[in-house]
C-alpha cells in the first residue's frame, strides 16, 4: 500500500444528488493505492440532506430516506460504482455514529444498484435507503400523557352534583387549562406535511369532548333549575325517557311515598268546656300545621317539577355512558392506529 497525495492522481467526482448544504468535512490529502491497481479514498463526507417526512402517526412515525451516489461528468461507461461493505457492515458502522444523535434512531439501510447504470450513455449510480424511527418518549411525556389526565378529570367531574356545586364553572376552567397547555405545547407539534397528524385528531377529539361535556352540562343545569316554570311534561317524553332509558342506565323511577298527613278532628269526642286560652292554642295549632304544609310543598315541588328534574337526572346519566363509550372507541382507534405503524 502507497499514501499518494491526490492532487497526483485522478479522483471520479462522487457527489450525493440530495445535498442541501456544502461539504464542511476536513480535507484528507492522501489517498492510498494497492498493487492491484485499486485506490481507496477514505475522505468523511458531512452530509445536510432534506428527507421527505411522513408525519401521519406522529410521534410514532417512521422515516424512509435515500442517500443517491453517483458522479456529475462520468457515465457508466467510463466508472462502475461497486458496493464496498454489506447492508449489515454499513448499518452497524451508522448506528456507531448515530446512537446519541437526538430523537431519531437509525433502524435499517438497505443498497440497490440503480438500473440506469446498465444502460450506455447513463450516470452510475448507488441508492442508499435509510429507515428513521422517532424515539417518542418526549412526546408522550410532554403531550399525551397530561391530556389523558386532563380528559380523566373531566369525565370525573361527571359525579360532581349538579344541585350542590357548579360543574359548569368546573368545566369551563379545565377546557381554559387544556387551551393554555396546547398553546405552550405547540412547539412540539410538527408544521410540515401533506396530512394531518394523529396526535392533532387527539387533540381535537379531547377538545371536543370537553366542550361536549360543557354543553351537556349547561342543557342539564337548565332541566334541574327552570323545571318550576316549565309545562307538564309531554306523556312520549315522560314513557321515554322515565320507563325506558331510565332502566337503560339503572336508574329506576322513585316509587311514591306512601306517607300520609293525618288530621284529628277535634269534634269527635267529649266536647270540653269551653275555654279562652284552649281556643287560642288550637288556632294556633292549625295556623302552624298550615305552615308546616306549605313549607314541605314548596321543598318537594310539584309533580311535574319532580318529573322534569328525573328527566334531567336520566338524561345526565345517559350522557355520561355515551361520553365514556366514545373516549373508549376514539382513543382505542387512534392508539391501534399508531401501534400498527410503529409496530411494521
Amino acid at each position: 500500500i502507497v499514501s499518494v497525495p491526490r492532487e497526483q492522481l485522478w479522483v471520479p467526482d462522487i457527489n450525493i444528488a440530495e445535498y442541501m448544504d456544502e461539504d464542511k468535512a476536513p480535507k484528507t490529502p492522501y489517498v492510498y493505492l494497492y498493487n492491484t491497481g485499486h485506490v481507496f479514498d477514505d475522505k468523511p463526507l458531512r452530509v445536510v440532506s432534506s428527507c421527505r417526512l411522513v408525519i401521519y402517526t406522529f410521534p410514532f412515525d417512521i422515516q424512509n430516506c435515500s442517500l443517491t451516489f453517483g458522479p456529475y461528468l462520468h457515465f457508466a461507461t467510463d466508472i462502475r460504482m461497486i458496493q464496498g461493505l454489506t447492508s449489515e457492515e454499513i448499518l452497524n458502522q451508522s448506528q456507531d455514529v448515530l446512537q446519541t444523535n437526538g430523537e431519531w434512531e437509525l433502524t435499517g439501510i438497505s443498497v440497490a444498484p440503480s438500473t440506469l447504470a446498465l444502460h450506455e450513455g447513463s450516470y452510475s449510480e448507488i441508492k442508499y435507503y435509510i429507515i428513521l424511527r422517532r424515539r417518542p418518549v418526549l412526546y408522550v411525556v410532554n403531550l399525551l400523557i397530561p391530556s389523558c389526565f386532563l380528559i380523566t378529570v373531566d369525565l370525573f367531574s361527571f359525579l360532581l352534583p349538579l344541585q350542590t356545586v357548579d360543574r359548569s364553572s368546573f368545566k369551563m376552567t379545565l377546557i381554559l387549562g387544556y387551551t393554555v397547555f396546547l398553546l405552550i405545547m405547540n412547539d412540539l407539534l410538527p408544521v410540515t406535511g401533506e396530512t394531518t397528524p394523529l396526535i392533532n385528531v387527539f387533540f381535537s377529539i379531547s377538545l371536543a369532548l370537553m366542550v361536549g361535556s360543557l354543553l351537556e352540562t349547561v342543557l342539564i343545569t337548565n332541566i334541574q333549575c327552570g323545571s318550576s316554570q316549565y309545562s307538564a311534561v309531554p306523556h312520549w317524553l315522560s314513557i321515554l325517557v322515565l320507563r325506558y332509558l331510565a332502566v337503560v342506565v339503572f336508574l329506576p323511577r322513585k316509587k311514591k311515598s306512601s306517607q300520609h298527613t293525618v288530621f284529628l278532628n277535634p269534634s269527635l269526642g267529649v266536647k270540653p268546656p269551653p275555654e279562652p286560652a284552649l281556643d287560642e292554642l288550637r288556632k294556633l295549632s292549625r295556623d302552624l300545621l298550615a305552615i308546616r304544609l306549605q313549607v314541605d310543598k314548596h321543598f318537594q315541588g310539584s309533580e311535574t317539577s319532580q318529573e322534569w328534574q328525573m328527566i334531567g337526572i336520566v338524561i345526565d346519566r345517559l350522557l355520561f355512558g355515551l361520553y365514556i363509550v366514545f373516549i373508549a372507541v376514539s382513543f382505542i382507534t387512534i392508539i391501534c392506529l399508531w401501534s400498527k405503524h410503529y409496530a411494521a
